[in-house]
């Protein structure tokens, strides 16, 4: 009986600690709505804002200070995992994945290394390499 409740305590604290990966803590929210001034950064209006990854999370945003804004929630749904708010066509994102794969092909057209900093983020350099990494990378 021990084990079953260990093994299910196990796995309890296996789902909390994935599912906070992209939790925003009360102190960054607190900062956050400070700095925005209390008002969505896309259309300023102050009401049903939310908290959104200005680099999404799924493409490799953190959930700190920098990468975190205000959005009035339609400017929220609208914009999901790209750079563009589809209700006001405006940009208030950056470094967007926009849910497309990057194809590999040999040309001259520089692209975004695909490789991870130590810190666990995607790096920021430019390669033309058919690999698509960078010479830190390689």
């Amino acid at each position: 009986m021990r084990k079953i409740y260990l093994l299910l305590l196990l796995f309890l604290i296996s789902i909390c600690g994935f599912a906070q990966s992209r939790h925003i803590s009360t102190t960054t929210k607190k900062i956050v709505f400070t700095r925005d001034g209390g008002v969505c950064q896309c259309c300023g209006s102050p009401n049903r804002l939310e908290y959104d990854h200005i680099t999404p999370f799924s493409c490799g945003g953190t959930s700190n200070v920098l990468n975190i804004q205000l959005l009035f929630m339609s400017c929220n749904r609208s914009k999901s995992n790209s750079c563009y708010c589809k209700i006001h066509n405006k940009r208030i994102g950056i470094n967007c994945c926009d849910g497309k794969t990057t194809k590999k092909t040999a040309s001259t057209t520089s692209q975004q290394c695909f490789g991870t900093t130590k810190k666990g983020s995607r790096c920021k350099n430019k390669t033309t390499k058919p690999n698509g990494r960078c010479h830190l990378h390689q």
